[in-house]
């Protein structure tokens, strides 16, 4: 067992039950988990590990990231697919990502992991749902356990191509039978279900344009046999995904959802921009998720999630900044500023998201959606993933009057700490567990490769 103490905080945001919010505080922690929180001069005076934050940081809990497809790190801002809508931004990137290899999956969720981390993610979930050539989800998990990130695998899927009315072309599809098997593998292979697990397995089907009902079914039936595998997929994401659903199915998105049994507090969806008010109601009231991506919907110009309203019914909401290359970055202090201003912008009206507001989507929602009740917050047993941001930065001059909404309304590039696990994972503004110059130079000649 070791120990930390990071003392003299200028201002902890604790997000606990009380929403506390402390100043010339402290944290310590046993191993991983945090044993104590309150003012520095209450709690222990050494440990095996020391951090004096001087008076010179705001630390608040690691951000949750909801949705992600790393593997989009390496198509960023391809030229031909800049201006599309959804449907047309994939039909332009599948040929590009069918060139994708084992080493492409392992590198490429280095990058976007780091991206996350270094501007505040501690946990993060990733849609892989891709498998072309030598790839396996096992490539990324492998990745992401070198790095250090929490996280919640997700085994992606697409069994309907072109030629049965699905999206996707046939080369990039996989047989249902293949993917229920590999599945199987991987949770009983990779997932933890214990509290403080760095490693959770998801099945996530892609969407409902890319695999069959079957697979929908059977996938949930299989989650649901074991303990703490969620579902995820895509849902409602804009019109055309609308139109898609009534046209195949005869049901709205989230009646289709209801239908092969995706309504749950053991299920979330990504985007879900064009819920109608009684879909609202019923996530609500079955405790569905939902993983908001403000700036990837902008992008794609798919709509506005109406979250302010979601979050009115008791619908678990986090963020996810989605795939990097429909955003195209991976910054989630970032996504959260979107997501703050966006929510004032559809409802037109300033008082209906605060900067505290969603800083709670950013890090107790995402843990909700998630299925998590040992992170989000810091406080007494729970998982000691927190940030430390240096308060004397440029972008918090002037802004000193309020500190906690200064991290929305005037955000930093970077945070200067990040402890996940108890481990120190960045130390003044520098990863600790891997060669980032090196990282940027495979990531750029992988990508290089892939579109040639």
């Amino acid at each position: 067992m070791s120990t930390l103490l990071v003392k003299n905080i200028h201002t902890l945001v604790t997000m606990d039950r009380d929403r506390r919010e402390l100043r010339n505080s402290a944290i310590f922690v046993r191993d991983h988990v945090i044993e104590q929180v309150g003012l520095t001069s209450e709690l222990p005076e050494t440990a095996d590990e020391v951090l004096d934050l001087q008076d010179k940081h705001i630390v608040l809990p690691g951000l949750v990231n909801t949705h992600h497809h790393f593997f989009q790190v390496l198509t960023k801002v391809i030229p031909a697919a800049q201006n599309c809508d959804l449907f047309n931004w994939l039909k332009t990137l599948y040929p590009i990502w069918a060139n994708l290899t084992s080493e492409s999956i392992y590198v490429s969720a280095q990058m976007a992991a780091a991206e996350l981390i270094l501007s505040g993610c501690t946990t993060a979930s990733d849609h892989l749902y891709i498998y072309p050539n030598d790839c396996q989800l096992d490539d990324e998990i492998a990745a992401i356990q070198a790095i250090g990130l929490r996280f919640h695998a997700s085994r992606g899927s697409m069994s309907l191509g072109e030629s049965q009315g699905g999206l996707p072309p046939d080369r990039l599809v996989e047989k249902e039978a293949d993917i229920l098997k590999d599945s199987q593998r991987l949770i009983e292979q990779y997932h933890h279900s214990s509290r403080y697990a760095m490693l959770r397995i998801t099945l996530a089907p892609c969407s409902p344009f890319s695999v069959s009902t079957d697979l929908m079914r059977e996938s949930a039936n299989m989650a649901r046999s074991y303990t703490s595998v969620r579902l995820h997929t895509h849902l409602a994401e804009n019109q055309s995904d609308i139109d898609y659903s009534l046209s195949k199915f005869g049901k709205t998105p989230e009646d289709y959802a209801e239908s092969v049994g995706w309504l749950g507090d053991d299920v979330w969806h990504a985007h879900c921009v064009k819920l109608s008010d009684d879909a609202i109601l019923k996530f609500g009231l079955t405790g569905t998720g939902v993983a908001h991506c403000p700036c990837s919907n902008m992008r794609l110009a798919s709509g506005i999630a109406p979250i302010r309203k979601m979050l009115n019914h008791r619908v678990p909401v986090g963020l996810g900044v989605d795939g990097s290359a429909s955003n195209d970055t991976g910054n989630l202090l970032q996504e959260a500023r979107t997501a703050f201003l966006l929510a004032r912008v559809n409802e037109c009206d300033p008082t209906s998201m605060t900067a505290r507001d969603i800083l709670e989507v950013a890090t107790l929602g995402g843990a909700k959606v998630l299925g998590r009740d040992d992170i989000g917050a810091i406080a007494p047993n729970m998982a000691a993933d927190f940030i430390a941001i240096d308060i004397e930065r440029s972008q918090f001059a002037g802004a000193q009057q309020d500190l906690v909404s200064a991290l929305i309304f005037c955000p930093v590039p970077s945070v200067d700490y990040s402890f996940i696990n108890g481990r120190k994972i960045v130390d003044r503004g520098q990863l600790t567990t891997l060669d980032l110059p090196m990282l940027i130079e495979r990531t750029n000649k992988i990508a290089r490769q892939l579109v040639m």
